[in-house]
């Protein structure tokens, strides 16, 4: 793939992103003046609305994982890479849930799982372009704050946001020095930041939750190696991915 639609990529997924956010804010404010008025239309979040807490399971989410990539002073003074890129690459996750109602309108959430991520870095030099595959399973524990709108004939919209620490249980970190002499090499440990949007269907005995979530690391989790050049010519790596799921809960 060209570093050119690499770009171009990561600004069409950005975008699509922020548009489908701020409809679901938009959405989910409208949504609280319409319920008010059919409120009597929502039999089966009756049910629901009784428990205090709840379980679920996400069985599989599907993941688009990349770096965001800042490149060190020696990319400047290097004679032999003139481009270097992350290249989004689809991946997947199962996670389990834990609910917790603060209210009427807040949920405290935990989503312990396994992400498998797949990622790659493109570099581009004068005679060819080549890549750096990265793959991750990571044990993750995310801790969301969840905000609701009121519910409209079983259905209501959410906004959810918070923060995650991911545990590469595969880590190319613990490769010996002999056998990681030619690979750019990632920390086990990951912290992210995490907003996203979605929408409750309540059903007679579980809640469907269709979200969408972007993650964004918060900490350089590349290990510097002065003596690969695709190493020398990093400065940091933050994780970054759009995750996809469908949560069976209740």
């Amino acid at each position: 793939m060209e570093t050119a639609d690499i770009r171009h990529m990561h600004n069409i997924l950005r975008s699509k992103i922020i548009s489908v956010f701020l409809f679901m804010i938009g959405m989910l404010l409208a949504s609280h003046i319409s319920a008010q008025i059919t409120a009597k239309d929502n039999f089966n979040y009756k049910d629901f609305q009784k428990k205090n807490y709840y379980f679920g399971i996400s069985p599989l989410g599907t993941t688009i994982a990349s770096f965001r990539v800042d490149r060190s002073s020696q990319f400047m003074l290097n004679d032999s890479i003139n481009v270097v890129e992350s290249r989004p690459m689809a991946g997947y996750a199962v996670n389990l849930i834990g609910n917790i109602k603060i209210g009427e309108y807040f949920d405290f959430r935990f989503l312990p799982g396994f992400a498998f991520l797949f990622r790659e870095l493109t570099y581009e030099s004068d005679t060819r372009t080549y890549n750096k595959s990265i793959e991750s399973v990571n044990l993750e524990f995310p801790m969301l704050l969840r905000f609701k709108s009121a519910p409209y004939r079983d259905k209501r919209l959410f906004v959810i946001g918070g923060v995650k620490y991911s545990y590469d249980v595969s880590s190319n970190s613990k490769i010996t020095a002999v056998d990681a002499v030619d690979l750019v090499q990632i920390s086990p440990h990951d912290f992210s930041l995490e907003l996203g949007a979605g929408m409750q269907f309540f059903f007679p005995y579980f809640i469907l939750s269709p979200e969408i979530k972007v993650s964004q690391g918060v900490g350089n989790i590349h290990i510097f190696k002065r003596d690969l050049n695709e190493s020398a010519v990093l400065d940091q790596l933050l994780s970054r991915v759009l995750q996809i799921s469908f949560h069976f809960e209740g």
